[in-house]
């Protein structure tokens, strides 16, 4: 239902002019105005300063779930081992594994698919070693050295949409938060579409601007006529 992503106050938009032809596509056949625009950020602490970046994902369950496989496949192998230094045979299974390794060519297929899915679960958890994650969290600029916030993507979302339901000709609203650009989906039952945009904009701007986040949002407006019915 929504996503955007935030920044702060609005700047004019060049004027383009329209000939007839255009004015006919865009009012007969479309029936809706669309618009983009950028904003400053609001005024924080130094830009440069550590601390505004994402948040980090904890990856508890990744981490888990590798420290246990790693746990068990280090207590099987050091039971044979002790096993065998007991003057016991070694199991089945480090047998055969150790025949098979012996005997296998290295273009073997079964050695290639095995290779294979050692390199992708190998790239899986560098890719989550070196990622944030929480991809949803938008962080927030920071007023204050020792605190850092961060807003949902759906809660800013949520924010705009009531912020656009309240433009005078506005029936309903959709709003899509995405991490570096706020899409707005209006649909007004009156008034000019021009005149809706250009209030979306205005009201849209201040509302993305109070989010406070740290990326410079991008803000996509589209203003449409309510669809025939029947």
């Amino acid at each position: 239902m929504s996503e955007p992503q935030g920044s702060e106050s609005t700047r004019q938009l060049p004027v383009i002019e329209k000939t007839a032809e255009n004015e006919k596509t865009a009012g007969n056949e479309l029936g809706q105005s669309a618009s983009a625009a950028e904003y400053t950020p609001l005024p924080t602490l130094d830009d440069g300063e550590d601390g505004n970046g994402r948040f980090w994902s904890a990856r508890r369950i990744p981490a888990a779930v590798l420290a246990l496989l790693v746990l068990a496949a280090a207590g099987l192998l050091l039971y044979d081992v002790v096993a065998v230094r007991a003057d016991r045979p070694a199991m089945h299974w480090r047998r055969s594994l150790a025949r098979e390794l012996a005997e296998r060519p290295l273009d073997d297929t079964w050695v290639l698919v095995g290779a294979g899915v050692a390199t992708a679960l190998g790239l899986w958890l560098f890719v989550l070693a070196t990622t944030p994650g929480l991809r949803d969290i938008l962080t927030m600029r920071r007023a204050h050295s020792d605190v850092r916030a961060g807003l949902h993507r759906n809660a800013a979302a949520t924010v705009l949409r009531d912020r656009a339901m309240e433009v005078s000709g506005v029936q309903s609203v959709r709003v899509r938060m995405k991490r570096r650009k706020a899409d707005v989906r209006a649909v007004s039952h009156f008034r000019e579409l021009d005149d809706v945009r250009a209030d979306l904009d205005a009201t849209l701007a201040d509302g993305v601007r109070g989010l406070g986040l740290v990326r410079r949002p991008a803000l996509s407006v589209r203003v449409a006529r309510p669809g025939r019915k029947g």
